[in-house]
């Protein structure tokens, strides 16, 4: 089950009335799923969609149809791969979607960054460095922003490169020969010029990963690939910022399941990125099954997909982190306390450190990070020193028995009534017992939502309901465009600093739409132009309307939904929805709370979103998100 909530995949918000349970028979079975993803149908202005095909063979024949309709264009056709990406206009792809030879079409979602001594110390690395387990004989891959191979701190372990890169209007490529797809020798080379922009360096996430995995595994092989592509206009600043296509993900775990037969040592492959939000297992989710699919291939292989949960302080954790077949990763500090950004939950496999991890970044120098990027490649580099005493023992190398070995031997910490092990690589290498559990309260002063003090007396809350009775809907995830904050290139070590971290705000005050448009405007707001960004981050992750249907994902974008300059149902609907979702991200407004009888909020944002992504703008929907969720509350 997905929920919608922070900083980079789609389900949407109904508002049609209940729908009762049905039993199907073997003579009425169930209804097939719309080959359509929700929403673009209703898409006038055009959208990059994946085009899934029954067969590799037919993609030629279905790329021909597809550039032959009003308005459409092939933009990326892999060779030997089932599906082609296609930018077009939902008329066009309503039309293409009858095609027999197409299975689903849906938007090519963008993913996000999840933005060590004391760790490595903590999770027994250094004492199995003195025992000779370093994961000598194994690779790692690094599917990321790229690598600086030169960095001294990866001790020349980077032993291949590759590079796929969605290239499209103003979209650019970061592969180092400019096009989509690079498989040479510097491939991935986070320092290319496409990767610098004045003395910031937008790829340098991938150097920190990889010398945070580098460290815990420091004689196994690294594998570089990159999968980020570059925005140069990402806000109204015009600032540049990286992001990733799911196109590019699938390119990269198909090289990499090839990878396997010539590099039979890869084990894992470290994903510190993420794309929406659900608040369980997403394996039944029909939008990721083609990424699910090519993880569990590589699993079934011996190799281990590690992901980053997120850095949004909710319950779940983001794709591919959500696939069973992924090993998911959240944070905890020196003190096994899980800071209040880490995604959290029973989808999570492990806890890791990731709080103020030192690590490398390109140009040689050093940066401190936090995030759940950074606990991932502990684990990654983890599997990989498993996997060397495995070969050299004869014990099971499967990636199942090297996860269980892992989860088996983590310290248990329990937060939020869930307990989940953190990693203790020094015990899964002896097989020691786990060290005594701790349990941590979460806590959320921002999670509740009072009773509006002044109700209207004559007004009546619309029955709300969810579209799948009774299990809730998750929130829609949608794609988002995160700005990776950068340190400065620069060939000497970088002083420590303390990053700041997006997270949800602690307010207990609502704002309405006029609110907020002033919080939007230049000086007149109490929140900075960081805070309002983060929060355009984490609302691009929980909504499927936010930013793809509207283009709300900067400061100046959103002041015109919240203020528009002509009011129409839809933009009065559409503003009560955007602040809805500020208000959640601003931390005064709570999913599970009540906003009448047994709906909830997350009741009322699903119904909204499934009916905006039908083209419908129900004023009831509005008002009860007017009257029962933006209105102002001390």
């Amino acid at each position: 089950m997905r929920l919608r909530a922070l900083v980079a995949l789609v389900i949407v918000l109904g508002g049609a009335p209940a729908v009762p349970a049905h039993a199907f028979t073997e003579e009425q079975p169930p209804p097939a799923a719309p080959k359509l993803e929700a929403g673009l149908a209703a898409d006038e202005d055009g959208a990059r969609a994946i085009v899934e095909l029954a067969a590799p063979a037919q993609a030629g024949q279905v790329a021909g149809e597809a550039r032959s309709l009003p308005e459409t264009d092939v933009v990326l056709q892999p060779q030997d791969t089932s599906f082609i990406v296609v930018q077009g206009t939902g008329e066009s792809l309503t039309e293409l979607a009858k095609d027999p030879r197409v299975v689903s079409i849906r938007r090519d979602r963008t993913y996000s960054p999840s933005s060590l001594a004391s760790g490595l110390t903590l999770v027994g690395a250094d004492r199995a460095h003195a025992e000779g387990a370093d994961g000598r004989g194994t690779t790692i891959a690094i599917v990321d922003t790229g690598v600086d191979a030169a960095h001294p701190a990866l001790g020349g372990r980077v032993v291949r490169q590759a590079c796929f890169s969605v290239v499209d209007e103003g979209v650019r490529s970061l592969c180092r020969n400019g096009q989509d797809t690079d498989t040479s020798e510097l491939a991935a080379d986070a320092t290319v010029p496409a990767c610098v922009d004045g003395q910031v360096n937008l790829c340098e996430h991938g150097t920190h990963v990889a010398g945070i995995a580098h460290a815990v595994a420091p004689g196994a092989d690294i594998v570089a690939v990159q999968v980020f592509s570059r925005l140069d206009d990402c806000d109204d600043t015009g600032a540049p910022c990286v992001t990733a296509y799911e196109s590019s993900l699938l390119l990269a775990t198909e090289y990499l399941t090839r990878l396997k037969d010539t590099v039979p040592g890869l084990v894992a492959v470290n994903m510190s990125l993420g794309g929406g939000l659900y608040d369980g297992s997403c394996d039944g989710e029909p939008e990721v099954q083609e990424m699910k699919g090519r993880l569990d291939a590589l699993r079934a292989r011996g190799v281990t997909t590690v992901a980053a949960a997120g850095n949004e302080g909710s319950v779940g954790a983001g794709v591919p982190g959500c696939l069973s077949g992924a090993v998911t990763v959240g944070a905890t500090d020196d003190a096994d306390r899980v800071p209040e950004w880490s995604n959290h939950g029973s989808v999570l496999d492990l806890f890791a450190p990731g709080v103020e991890v030192d690590s490398s970044v390109p140009g040689g120098g050093i940066a401190i990070y936090s995030g759940t990027s950074m606990s991932t490649p502990h684990v990654t580099g983890a599997l990989a020193v498993l996997a060397q005493r495995a070969a050299e023992t004869g014990a099971d190398p499967s990636a199942d028995a090297l996860t269980g070995r892992l989860t088996a031997a983590g310290r248990p910490i329990v937060y939020a009534g869930v307990a989940v092990p953190r990693l203790d690589l020094y015990g899964a290498l002896t097989g020691t017992a786990p060290s005594p559990g701790v349990t941590q309260d979460p806590g959320d002063p921002g999670d509740s939502v009072e009773d509006d003090p002044s109700p209207d007396p004559g007004a009546q809350t619309p029955p709300v309901a969810p579209t799948q009775a009774p299990v809730p809907l998750p929130l829609p995830t949608v794609t988002v465009t995160v700005t990776v904050t950068a340190s400065p290139v620069d060939p000497a070590p970088v002083a420590p600093a303390k990053p700041a971290m997006c997270v949800r705000g602690t307010s207990k005050r609502t704002l309405s739409p006029v609110g907020w448009a002033a919080e939007f405007g230049p000086g007149k707001g109490t929140l900075t132009d960081t805070t309002l960004r983060c929060y355009l981050g984490m609302v691009g992750k929980a909504s499927r309307v936010f930013p793809e249907l509207t283009g709300a994902s900067t400061p100046a974008t959103a002041r015109k939904v919240l203020k528009p300059a002509k009011r129409t149902k839809r933009s009065t609907f559409e503003r009560e929805l955007l602040a809805a979702w500020l208000n959640w991200a601003n931390g005064a407004v709570n999913l599970t709370a009540k906003v009448g009888g047994t709906t909830t909020v997350r009741d009322a944002l699903t119904v909204a979103e499934d009916r905006r992504l039908r083209g419908s703008f129900p004023s009831a929907s509005a008002s009860l998100l007017n009257k029962r969720v933006n209105a102002r509350r001390t």
